[in-house]
C-alpha cells in the first residue's frame, strides 16, 4: 500500500519537458522585465516568513526559560 502511495506522488511530479513548458508559460505571462521584480517579491516574502517564524520560536523559548526560572526561584524560596 505504501509503495502505491509513493508511486502516485512520483507520477504527479513534473518532468523535464513539463518544467520547460512551465518556464515558457511564466515568460509569456510575465515577460522578461517583470520576472526579476516577481522573484524579488518572492524573496522578500520568504525572508519575512522566516523572520516571523524565528520571532515566534524565540518568544516560545523565552517563555519556557522564564517559566523554568520562576519555578526554580519558587522552589528555592520555599525551602
Amino acid at each position: 500500500m505504501l509503495l502505491s502511495i509513493n508511486n502516485l506522488l512520483f507520477i504527479s511530479m513534473p518532468g523535464g519537458s513539463e518544467w520547460l513548458l512551465i518556464v515558457l508559460a511564466v515568460l509569456v505571462l510575465f515577460g522578461g522585465r517583470k520576472i526579476p521584480e516577481f522573484m524579488r517579491g518572492i524573496g522578500r516574502g520568504i525572508r519575512e516568513f522566516n523572520d516571523a517564524k524565528n520571532n515566534v520560536k524565540k518568544e516560545i523559548e523565552d517563555g519556557i526559560s522564564e517559566k523554568d526560572t520562576k519555578q526554580a526561584s519558587s522552589t528555592t524560596s520555599a525551602r
